[in-house]
């Protein structure tokens, strides 16, 4: 017997149902746009200031500088900054994003290590193995070209010699064993031999803000843009830290408007865990 009534009731049921599905969804993929952070693949993909994008242009490098090698490296697809030990950081406060490049699972890549790792990375791409060379703290030059023909280094007391122990090797992973030399016997206090002052008027992507001294920090420019009528400039900042940790653009936590770009006409550059005099400027 057909009973309206029944089916009435069926076919209102089932309208709820799926207005009710329907609904939820969409409040789902809202909350899921609300809660969802743009990660950029890139460092020079990180997004200009609201306030500046009218004005403001990326700094064009010329192909293949360095300029242009910081710009594209490539970012990971969430921020969290990692140890070397895989462990998390304890402060997840201070990155925006975290550069998708290998440190090694040694407490190696500190800050001034990151710096040289970068510029390092850089050369080695571009094969220009005989401008890799970076002074030790006691002011030893370790020249990588004399690693690649196989001559190793002796430490005795505050003395280093050159020692030939192998044969020619130009391999990435012989590259990577001279970079742990360095970042063991090299910091922010033979970074100084290794650049030359800059002022800030004239910065350009690669150069470093270097405090010197034990203890000391060391951050490096990864992107610029630039007023093309005023010609202020704006930078990014990345940095690695104590222990050893995966390379980040830094946040600015004094203008929260301009972060994670930083202003040069400033009165003292102040990062999440390091000041600097503004005048700290160094040039490879």
């Amino acid at each position: 017997m057909f009973r309206p009534f029944r089916y009435v009731f069926f076919v209102v049921n089932i309208f709820l149902i799926f207005s009710f599905c329907g609904n939820n969804k969409k409040t789902s993929e809202k909350s899921k746009e609300k809660n969802m952070f743009f990660y950029p693949k890139k460092v020079n993909e990180i997004p200009l200031p609201k306030n500046f994008t009218k004005d403001f242009k990326r700094l064009n490098m010329s192909k293949n500088s360095f300029g242009e090698y910081l710009q594209n490296l490539p970012l990971r697809s969430e921020n969290t900054v990692y140890l070397h030990n895989g462990n998390k950081k304890e402060n997840q406060e201070a990155q925006f994003a975290v550069i998708d490049i290998n440190i090694g699972k040694k407490n190696l890549v500190q800050c001034a290590d990151a710096t040289m790792l970068l510029r390092a990375e850089y050369l080695f791409a571009q094969k220009r193995f005989e401008e890799i060379k970076f002074h030790f703290s006691n002011g030893f030059l370790c020249e990588y070209t004399k690693w690649q023909a196989g001559n190793r280094i002796q430490v005795q007391g505050n003395k280093v010699n050159w020692i030939k122990k192998t044969t020619f090797d130009e391999s990435y992973d012989t590259f990577k064993k001279y970079l742990e030399i360095i970042y063991t016997y090299s910091g922010t206090l033979s970074l100084p031999k290794d650049t030359k002052t800059q002022t800030l008027d004239k910065l350009q992507i690669g150069d470093i803000f270097l405090k010197s001294g034990s203890p000391g920090h060391a951050v490096i420019v990864m992107d610029i843009a630039q007023n093309s009528k005023t010609k202020q400039k704006i930078f990014l900042l990345a940095q690695s830290y104590m222990p050893a940790q995966d390379i980040h653009i830094l946040k600015n936590p004094k203008n929260q408007n301009l972060s994670p770009w930083y202003d040069v006409e400033m009165t003292e550059l102040q990062t999440p865990e390091w000041d600097f005099d503004k005048n700290a400027v160094r040039k490879w």
